[in-house]
């Protein structure tokens, strides 16, 4: 889950498992799996380590892994 915020300035989480697409038009639109569709403040270049960030607290193993190989 990651904290977004709608363009109202209201927060929100968001199940990112969930998350199909992410587009700039100009404002950020994720669509869902299911097709839902928000449209929230932040950037991609923002989210993208948001999601990477809780991957990583989800799956420790992995991301040990991952840094091993650097």
């Amino acid at each position: 889950m990651i904290y977004v915020t709608r363009l109202n300035g209201k927060a929100f989480v968001l199940n990112c498992d969930l998350i199909e697409t992410m587009e700039e038009t100009p404002d950020t639109v994720i669509t869902l799996t299911g097709g839902n569709k928000y449209v929230v403040s932040e950037r991609m270049d923002v989210l993208i380590p948001r999601i990477t960030n809780y991957h990583q607290r989800c799956h420790p193993l992995y991301s040990d892994v991952e840094e091993s190989k650097e």
